[in-house]
C-alpha cells in the first residue's frame, strides 16, 4: 500500500485552464499508481477549462459545487457526487458559472510514454 497524506500533494498547472488550484493526490511517484494519476481541483466561481480536447480519456467526481460541462454545444451541469467520462479526443469545455468554489476528483491514465 502507498500512503500520501494531505499535505504531502503537490501543485499543479493544467494547461488551459483559468482560476483553477490543483493538487497531485496520486501519481507520478515511486510507489504510487502504476496505470493512473489522481487529482483535486479547485475551480473558482467562473473559473474553468478548454475548449480543448486531450489524447487520453478522463473521470471527473464532483465532490463540492456545481460545474458545467460542454461538450458539442450540449450543456450537463454535474452536482456534489456525479461524475462523468471525457473519452480520448473529445472536446470539452468546464466553466464553474456559480459564485461557489467546485471541487472535484480528476482521474486520468498516464499519457503515452510516460512512466512514474
Amino acid at each position: 500500500m502507498f500512503v500520501k497524506r494531505f499535505p504531502d500533494a503537490k501543485p499543479y498547472e493544467a494547461p488551459n485552464h483559468r482560476d483553477v488550484k490543483a493538487v497531485r493526490l496520486q501519481g507520478f511517484e515511486a510507489g504510487g499508481p502504476t496505470n493512473q494519476w489522481v487529482g483535486l481541483s479547485h475551480i473558482l466561481p467562473g473559473g474553468g477549462a478548454g475548449p480543448d480536447a486531450s489524447p487520453i480519456e478522463k473521470v471527473y467526481v464532483l465532490l463540492e459545487g456545481e460545474l458545467c460541462v460542454i461538450i458539442d454545444g450540449t450543456e450537463t451541469v454535474l452536482r456534489r457526487m456525479d461524475s462523468c467520462t471525457i473519452p480520448a479526443g473529445e472536446v470539452r469545455e468546464i466553466i464553474n458559472r456559480t459564485n461557489d468554489v467546485c471541487s472535484m476528483i480528476v482521474v486520468m491514465p498516464y499519457p503515452p510514454g510516460v512512466k512514474p
